[in-house]
């Protein structure tokens, strides 16, 4: 273990909204370093978002921040074993974890997706998401459904 914590590094805000949550986007959807073609990715993901959902009157930056919101879990279960027997205990998540899991959950469910370019599949999945449907807001619900089953065990808690 550690004797100090590690310094948090300071991630910089993305040139087009200024916003440092869609820096942490673009490296969770970044292959080997190209992060010009991530930040390409997400922002014409953006304007199908745009395209697509005009008549709401937000922008799809909001869309695509609430879509988060909506899939982002709040418990999870941890494996904890006590006495030869292994318990699924619930525990709640830290505020940047949970921001973690739901942007990597989205970005996973929109790379499993069925369509012609990774900007098509985003744009998608921020869709479904925004609207309750879809791989991660399905991933968020069985997450939660599990950490209630096994509230029995929440007095494990580490």
């Amino acid at each position: 273990m550690r004797k100090a914590k590690p310094k948090k590094r300071v991630v910089l805000p993305d040139p087009v909204y200024n916003d440092p949550k869609v820096t942490k986007f673009v490296n969770h959807l970044m292959y080997d370093g190209k992060k010009s073609i991530s930040f390409g990715i997400f922002y014409k993901s953006l304007d199908i978002v745009a395209a697509k959902s005009s008549e709401e009157g937000k922008t799809s930056l909001d869309i695509w921040k609430e879509a988060l919101d909506k899939i982002t879990p709040q418990v999870e279960v941890k494996s904890r074993r006590i006495g030869g027997a292994t318990f699924q205990v619930p525990t709640e998540i830290r505020p940047d974890r949970k921001e973690s899991i739901s942007m990597k959950n989205l970005i996973n469910f929109a790379r499993k997706r069925s369509g012609k370019s990774m900007a098509e599949k985003l744009a998608a999945e921020i869709m479904d998401a925004y609207h309750e449907q879809g791989g991660a807001y399905k991933r968020k619900e069985d997450l939660h459904r599990m950490a209630e089953a096994n509230r029995a065990f929440a007095h494990f808690r580490f």
